[in-house]
């Protein structure tokens, strides 16, 4: 306590080690200049965004009423008479195109794009291949962006779900004890047979189950039955928390002690790992059935329910219930098997009504991760029994607005959910009393974007899943104009845009078609409206992804065919961020082959600076404006091109040095590094090539259709490199004269500016 009373403001709230709150007698008129001497305090432009709000959280009435006047003194000569955002584009679009814009976005994605641009006033089509994006696309505009009113029924038919699935739950019995005490977190974990002494070991890196609260599970040894009992303690000592950090799985092998003697298997030689005739990696994991949802009694792996967190029954009302965790009873084992009867039961039911999945799991670069390493092959095998049960009756009384919470309780119920564990917390009461570590959780599936498999894992019960019905969906403004959604590859396109802004993929590592499936799973059969219109499938082999040839012809048909829906005097946005040369070479190629030409290009720091970020990473993305290419020849040649490129790229990286010196004054620290400097040389290359017909005799369009030879250096190629030298060039390092610089060759001025990278880094 007297260390807390000696600490002084500001603070940081992590390192201590507290949270803090505001108290009930401070007014907003207090907050606020609170709020101002905070601001005073942060170095940064980041700071200060990050604790900032938003535009669209603030009041649009009070926030833009000072510019109208402006505004309209400005376009008088256009007779342009606007009082909002979404009237001064409306009255633009008319003028240009003789009716409200519309934008359109064939990879949708997120749906960022579209939600922004309808937000603005514009007419939206919005389309993706994969239906998991077409829905958070719906979803921002028919959740996020619907009047207030809307929204507060949606939120009232979300409590009606969650109330009755409550009760459907309650009255099975399945997560309630003899005394009322709730559950809030299973814990579970494999359990396989050694090998060497024929015992079933339970596996798991760790038996620390919560830090907070010094709560470990510790194995005692059945000789009876050549197996562990897993007993939880609290409150352990320091050294036996250290001891429980050491658990049966360590470095890729199955290790533990037993009476003094360490056994180790490597988990490769429990799976049966080896190569087939083909060389293919392989093992001798059983392959699960469709009609499976445990393992069976011979499988290689078991899976056991090791450990429950409950909350006292005197405290569920509470906002924050008093919890416990416990190790696993008689009681409790049967409530298990009495799940699993439903389960088995049921499971063919709720397949044909499209209650739990009945898909496969195709191979692929992720999805052969939970195949090959636990031998399952359908998506339900990716979910407990208990798991099965619950998200059943969630679909059961699923709608279009209860989706998103259906698919977030998927996203917490897999046995891909790690159990993540937290330290102590102080009271910020200056009490020294600890929180009760609330933080001790599953983490979500996609917590990184990957189909991980677990040793052990966290499932949330659905008194915690229910949350997701809770949810208070904030305010971004109101989506009131036409808004389009449909599950369509980039190269079908139905409507007719003026604009056209895309962020396309472009050598993704992100297998979104493969993993996405995880959910479309649970949405493949009788989907609510309007998703039933949609086609349920991640139709992977229509996805453009990767790089090379087929990455290429793909980007070709899908710009070509929305710069055949646009006007002549439309324009195409595109979002472009990559380092690799060879695939700028392709934009321009794609652009070219698509009847398109670059006629603006800017960057734009998107990237919050940190540590992580600083040297060679880029922090933004370039902006490249495109439209439909003049008809008629344009011929060049490299020796006249060059010098057109090169003056491009000075001119480009001259205006990014100079914001930069006017932001390092002001902010402390400059907007772009090297590598964002040498990608905007890049998008400078592609302003110049783009305006061509004709690049040393050979048709464009022929030459970024036709297919690229292993090794091959284009005369594109060279152009973007020398694109990239002339950027390196500008970037002459403190203390050198150009001339100088001028001289070395790149490793040398490689060298040089790593010197000065660290000496002022």
């Amino acid at each position: 306590f007297e260390e807390i009373a000696r600490w002084t403001f500001p603070l940081d709230c992590d390192v201590k080690g507290i949270n803090l709150r505001w108290r009930r007698d401070v007014t907003e008129e207090d907050k606020l200049m609170l709020y101002h001497k905070a601001l005073s305090t942060f170095d940064s432009y980041e700071e200060k965004a990050s604790f900032s709000k938003r535009p669209e959280e603030v009041d649009q009435d009070w926030l833009y009423a000072p510019i109208w006047l402006k505004i309209n003194r400005h376009y008088d000569h256009l007779g342009i008479n606007a009082t909002s955002v979404e009237s001064l584009i409306d009255q633009l679009g008319i003028l240009r195109y003789g009716h409200r814009p519309r934008v359109g976005d064939t990879f949708s994605g997120g749906g960022s794009i579209p939600f922004e641009a309808a937000r603005l006033g514009c007419d939206v089509y919005a389309s993706d291949l994969n239906p998991i994006a077409c829905m958070l696309t719906w979803g921002a505009a028919s959740i996020i962006g619907c009047a207030s009113e809307q929204r507060a029924e949606i939120k009232n038919d979300q409590y009606r779900t969650a109330e009755k699935v409550d009760e459907e739950i309650t009255e099975l019995g399945i997560e309630h004890d003899a005394h009322g005490n709730r559950a809030k977190a299973y814990l579970y974990c494999l359990e396989t047979r050694c090998p060497e002494t024929g015992w079933l070991i339970p596996m798991s890196p760790s038996w620390v189950i919560s830090k907070s609260r010094s709560v470990v599970a510790k194995l005692i040894p059945d000789y009876t039955n050549k197996s562990f009992q897993i007993e939880i303690h609290n409150d352990v000592s320091s050294e036996e928390m250290k001891d429980a950090e050491t658990g049966t799985v360590r470095d890729g092998a199955l290790t533990y002690l037993l009476d003094g003697v360490v056994h180790t298997t490597p988990i490769a030689t429990l799976r049966g790992d080896y190569r087939d005739v083909d060389g293919k990696s392989v093992n001798r994991l059983r392959r699960w059935e469709k009609s499976d949802f445990k393992p069976r009694a011979d499988d290689i792996f078991q899976e056991r329910l090791y450990a429950i967190q409950w909350m006292s029954k005197e405290s569920l009302n509470q906002t924050k219930p008093d919890t416990y965790f416990s190790s696993v009873t008689k009681e409790d084992l049967e409530r298990e098997r009495r799940i699993e009867d439903l389960v088995k039961q049921n499971l063919p039911h709720w397949q044909e009504l499209g209650f739990v999945p009945d898909m496969a799991i195709d191979p692929g670069y992720n999805t052969d991760q939970p195949i090959r390493e636990r031998g399952w092959a359908y998506w339900h095998h990716l979910f407990s029994p208990r798991a099965l049960l619950v998200l059943s009756i969630i679909r059961k009384y699923l709608n279009a607005f209860n989706t998103p919470c259906l698919l977030d309780s998927v996203n917490y119920s897999a046995k891909l959910c790690r159990w993540e564990t937290s330290h102590k917390r102080i009271a910020s009461d200056g009490s020294g009393k600890q929180t009760g570590g609330a933080s001790d959780n599953s983490k979500d599936v996609f917590s990184n974007q990957a189909l991980n498999t677990f040793f052990n894992w966290g499932q949330r019960s659905f008194y915690m899943l229910q949350t997701e019905f809770h949810v208070d969906y904030k305010e971004r403004g109101e989506c009131r104009e036409k808004f389009s959604v449909q599950t369509a590859p980039a190269n079908v396109v139905s409507q007719f845009c003026d604009l056209w802004i895309t962020d396309p993929p472009y050598a993704d590592a992100v297998n979104y078609h493969e993993i996405t499936e995880f959910f479309i799973g649970w949405l493949r059969k009788n989907p609510p409206l309007p998703f039933n219109e949609w086609t349920w499938d991640s139709r992977r082999a229509l996805a453009i992804k990767g790089s090379g040839d087929d990455f290429r012809r793909g980007m070709i048909d899908a710009y070509r065919a929305m710069a055949k829906h646009m006007p002549d005097d439309g324009m195409q946005c595109v979002m472009f961020t990559h380092q690799d040369t060879s695939v700028w070479s392709d934009m321009i190629g794609i652009f070219w082959a698509s009847g398109l030409q670059v006629v603006a290009a800017w960057y734009i720091a998107t990237e919050t600076t940190s540590e992580q970020k600083k040297g060679g990473y880029v922090q933004g993305t370039v902006i490249l404006i495109l439209r439909k290419r003049v008809v008629g020849d344009r011929a060049g040649f490299k020796q006249r091109i060059l010098p057109a490129v090169r003056t491009e790229v000075k001119h480009q990286i001259e205006t990014m040095m100079h914001l930069n010196d006017e932001v390092k004054e002001k902010m402390g620290e400059p907007v772009f590094n090297d590598s964002d400097l040498q990608m905007a040389g890049y998008a400078a290359a592609l302003k110049v090539l783009t305006a061509y017909t004709q690049i040393g005799g050979e048709d464009v369009t022929t030459f970024a259709t036709r297919p690229r030879q292993r090794g091959e250096v284009t005369v594109v190629d060279e152009i973007v490199q020398q694109a990239a030298e002339a950027a390196n060039s500008l970037l002459v390092p403190e203390g050198i004269a150009p001339d100088t610089w001028h001289k070395l060759n790149g490793i040398q001025r490689f060298y040089l500016r790593m010197m000065d990278m660290e000496s002022t880094g």
